[in-house]
């Protein structure tokens, strides 16, 4: 059996598969960020012992944060969750937990179980792209997760596309991330005159009902998608294009974004597909499990 962990910066969840994909149990819990690295560990450590009392079983576990690990110091860094930063996360929590563990970054996580047994099973090389608070990637070639030789595989998240764009926490501004994230989709529409208090589901729903400033935000939206994600295709030329988060719901990407892309990418032609995820917001937790193959446990 095997244990997932997504890290999130306010739920912790867990989830056991068996050897099969199956999942067998899951559980939530807070992340308390604001209480501190240390009771973070503490929380993750509880729920894999947790997990496993419940499955009668020690279990194999990999886990997905947000951030990476990094290639020089082996702690973790560009994670949103700051306290994590800075943190030998991989080796305090194998010391805690007496195994060894797999960590991933939490796009990884999501485009490994899309690419395993999701919308991009049957795929060679598969680029899973995350848009809801953030902006994030993973790419798997032939089941085989790529994190890259830095660990920054798929981060097209924080490719400055606006050089005149928003302030990013990166420290530069027009990041994908400040663009095309459900938080940005909702600042652009602010900008241009909106109502600050709306989130991009809304404005996505305005715009079905005819409203001309929402409309526009979308537009520029697609727009922004499009060349985004045209940077992504002119160099991987991936065979598949799986879209997760909360924009992943917005139905006209599929079409209008799609075409976008299409206009952008340095071909004559575009044929790649671009589909909607299957798990859903389970992707990430499932992804973290699957770091372990069935047949390495």
């Amino acid at each position: 059996m095997r244990i997932g962990i997504d890290l999130g910066g306010t739920k912790i969840e867990g989830v056991v598969l068996d050897r099969d994909g199956y999942e067998l149990l899951r559980k939530r819990v807070d992340t308390r960020q604001s209480e501190g690295y240390q009771v973070i560990l503490h929380t993750i450590e509880r729920l894999v012992v947790h997990l496993e009392a419940e499955v009668g079983k020690k279990c194999s576990v990999g886990i997905g944060t947000p951030g990476a690990i990094s290639a020089v110091t082996d702690t973790m860094k560009n994670s949103n969750t700051v306290c994590l930063n800075g943190r030998p996360l991989l080796e305090n929590l194998q010391t805690l937990l007496h195994r060894p563990l797999r960590i991933a970054n939490d796009a990884n996580c999501f485009t490994l179980s899309e690419a395993l047994d999701g919308a991009g099973k049957g795929y060679g090389v598969v680029f899973g792209v995350i848009m809801g608070t953030g902006v994030g990637g993973g790419v798997v070639f032939n089941g085989q997760l790529h994190q890259g030789h830095q660990h920054l595989g798929g981060e097209w998240g924080h490719n400055i596309l606006e050089l005149d764009g928003p302030d990013c926490y990166c420290g530069h501004k027009g990041c994908v991330e400040t663009l095309i994230s459900g938080p940005g989709l909702a600042a652009d529409f602010q900008r241009h005159g909106g109502n600050s208090a709306l989130l991009a589901s809304d404005i996505a729903a305005l715009a079905a009902q005819g409203d001309a400033l929402a409309e526009a935000t979308l537009q520029r939206f697609f727009d922004r998608f499009g060349r985004a994600m045209a940077l992504v295709v002119n160099i991987l030329d991936p065979d598949v294009i799986i879209l997760g988060g909360g924009l992943s719901n917005v139905e006209r990407l599929y079409s209008e974004g799609c075409a976008r892309v299409a206009h952008y990418v340095f071909n004559d032609e575009f044929i790649t597909p671009i589909l909607k995820n299957v798990h859903g917001d389970s992707s990430g937790v499932r992804g973290a499990a699957q770091l372990w193959r069935s047949d390495e446990i």
